[in-house]
């Protein structure tokens, strides 16, 4: 299939919907679909997704991409599936007006456009690592937000996690799954030697057996069966096998499942050595575990930053990752991907995102990062004003300015253990804010470059107007919820990670368009309203300057 621009931008005197009637039109033009064929469908740039297709001309040109790509954006936002996504487009005139297709003799659109489309993102992220939906998303942000007039000097940042659609499998039915799909594989490729003693597992009641119906006998025992039959199968295979997925995830849960004793034998591991990246369902591969406020998760997470001002708000960039994947790292990569700023930039975050390294990469970048609390045990503010010799390695002074008289630096933990004078430190009015601890004949502090720095961080936000700026934050806890109650997030249709990315891309892509539609709404009913009482004000004085009065 041959990559061909699309040129049906503007409605043609034979138009489809010149032909309609007034009251059709007027309902159209009065609805969603004028934005979205005005502001939206525009700005969408087909020809970065040229590369998915042949540049031989003499092939069969492809569906408008800019047409695909508004149509899942409108399935997100009206909650539609790919069927009732096409029956819109064929049947609703709403549909084509934004998309640009009525001036179509028949709808480009067939039952396969949107899964091959999504098929063909996948490959080439697969092939290149390239994602060429979440660029265009950040694209189409970056132009609402222009479209907007909005100011971009105020971001502010949250993740939520998000539940894979993969059942939920205790380590028993992990192990049972990998060996039963690789007993089916075999059975198929018609090798059955490899399987003579492991035939049970074909019969379609023996998972029930396995894993529901032997309570009385040790869940360890039957663990350590499954896992006995699925080391045999590594064992006995040819290489040729181990081309298949079934196979690799077969190994891949004998690994993280299993270890040998002392003895030589393949037996259990005990659960606290299970990895949280380890396998949690053959049919989500993707998938980790990772426990976060008290609550297990199992798959993946979303990042999203938001770009606010008094006129509206804008998700401009948003990463996708395994559940495994911690919000200081994506403090990280969020800042290395925003780069240098122009202006001076404030990006607002909760405490899991601050760490002393992201705050200093930010500083680099023109990027201020504030937090709402910091991780792990706070500092005293009192400890941000102990003077160090970094080069050096010494301490020059402490809160109070006494100069200490022995200082020693540990590399390993880098920290410096600081003496001072034990009488000088009994009256001292900050000896309970600074570490300060009474040995037999001297005061002794341990403290670090960082835990300096944190300390001077800490009082930093605690000013007023930085305690203002983060109560602004609060503002993005609002898109993991709508991504849940609306989007249904926690109920993507498919499965591994960059499949589920791409419904999470559209989900973000949905949100943003739905904020410039009504951003671009209100804006209509404003002007209207100004120019309606422009009117009446301009009659208003005509009558007034024009009256005559009548004796």
């Amino acid at each position: 299939m041959s990559f061909k621009s699309n040129q049906t931008q503007q409605l043609t005197l034979e138009d489809h919907f010149l032909a309609s009637s007034s009251r059709t039109q007027k309902f159209v033009l009065n609805s969603w679909a004028k934005g979205f064929s005005e502001i939206v469908f525009p700005a969408i740039n087909e020809d970065r997704f040229a590369i998915l297709y042949s540049d031989t001309p003499s092939g069969r040109p492809n569906t408008p991409v800019n047409a695909v790509i508004g149509s899942l954006i409108l399935k997100e936002l009206f909650g539609l599936t790919d069927d009732d996504l096409l029956a819109s487009i064929l049947c609703d005139v709403r549909f084509q007006f934004a998309l640009h297709t009525t001036s179509f003799e028949e709808q480009p659109f067939s039952d396969r456009t949107f899964s091959r489309f999504r098929e063909r993102l996948y490959d080439y992220e697969m092939e290149t690592g390239i994602d060429l939906l979440q660029e265009e998303m950040i694209s189409l942000a970056d132009y609402f937000v222009k479209y907007l007039g909005m100011e971009t000097t105020l971001k502010r940042m949250d993740s939520l996690m998000i539940s894979s659609s993969a059942k939920k499998m205790s380590r028993l039915e992990i192990v049972y799954t990998c060996v039963f799909n690789m007993v089916k594989l075999i059975h198929q490729t018609g090798e059955i030697q490899y399987i003579k003693s492991l035939e049970h597992y074909l019969d379609a009641e023996d998972r029930n057996t396995m894993i529901y119906h032997r309570k009385s006998e040790e869940q360890s025992s039957r663990l350590q069966q499954v896992i006995d039959d699925a080391n045999h199968l590594i064992a006995i295979l040819p290489q040729a096998y181990s081309e298949f997925k079934a196979y690799q995830l077969l190994k891949r849960v004998l690994e993280e499942q299993s270890t040998l004793d002392e003895k030589g034998s393949c037996i259990p591991k005990h659960k606290t050595k299970i990895t949280p990246s380890s396998l949690q369902n053959p049919s989500d591969p993707d998938a980790t575990y990772r426990t976060k406020a008290g609550k297990s998760h199992k798959g993946y997470v979303g990042n999203v930053v938001e770009t606010f001002d008094k006129k509206g708000s804008i998700i401009t960039a948003f990463d996708y990752a395994t559940n495994s994947h911690s919000d200081s790292q994506f403090c990280k990569e969020t800042i290395e991907k925003l780069g240098p700023q122009a202006e001076p930039t404030t990006l607002l975050a909760d405490g899991a995102y601050t760490s002393i390294e992201n705050t200093e990469l930010a500083t680099e970048n023109n990027i201020e990062l504030i937090t709402t609390a910091l991780l792990g045990k706070a500092p005293d503010v009192v400890q941000s004003k102990f003077e160090i010799d970094v080069e050096n390695k010494e301490v020059l002074k402490c809160p109070i300015g006494q100069t200490p008289y022995k200082t020693r630096y540990y590399e390993s933990t880098e920290q410096f253990r600081v003496s001072f004078n034990k009488a000088a430190c009994l009256n001292c009015p900050l000896k309970e804010h600074c570490g300060i601890k009474m040995q037999k004949k001297s005061a002794v502090v341990m403290i670090s470059e960082k835990m300096i720095k944190r300390a001077t961080y800490l009082e930093k936000i605690s000013a007023e107007d930085y305690r203002e700026l983060s109560k602004k934050r609060n503002g993005v806890e609002g898109i993991p919820s709508i991504l849940r109650r609306r989007y249904h997030v926690d109920r993507i249709p498919v499965r591994g990670l960059l499949r589920s990315k791409m419904w999470f891309t559209f989900k973000i892509g949905a949100i943003n368009v739905k904020s410039v539609l009504k951003a671009a709404l209100i804006l209509q009913i404003l002007t209207c309203f100004f120019v309606k009482t422009r009117l009446k004000l301009t009659h208003f004085y005509n009558c007034l300057f024009n009256f005559e009065f009548v004796s």
